[in-house]
């Protein structure tokens, strides 16, 4: 079966990789993304801006019980930068997290 690509999912640095490596959801998480990358309109299961950030999205991944964040922002519309991303063990998201994503953001755009 092939897909055509609306936007690419990129990798910025080695912060998504060292989340990525420890993973056991490695297809998941590849699943979700070719559904992001392919979609027209990508459901919120999957892809959420976060409220009071800037430019700031969560990819949602969930494998049985486990849920994890993957923190990304938006290069031109159509491509897709990773940040961080963590396994999500309570309700709320860890304001931490948010911050890091936030700080990688602000890194790739002087950087750009």
């Amino acid at each position: 079966m092939s897909y055509i690509k609306l936007r690419t999912v990129t990798l910025y640095k080695d912060y998504f990789t060292n989340f990525y490596q420890k993973q056991k959801v490695k297809d998941k998480i590849l699943w979700t993304f070719r559904i992001i990358e392919t979609q027209k309109k990508i459901p919120t299961d999957y892809l959420k801006h976060m409220e009071g950030t800037h430019g700031l999205y969560e990819i949602r991944v969930q494998q049985g019980s486990e849920i994890f964040r993957i923190f990304c922002f938006f290069d031109e519309g159509k491509l897709i930068v990773l940040a961080n991303g963590f396994q999500k063990k309570t309700q709320k998201t860890p304001k931490s997290e948010i911050e890091k994503a936030l700080k990688i953001k602000i890194e790739y755009e002087q950087e750009k």
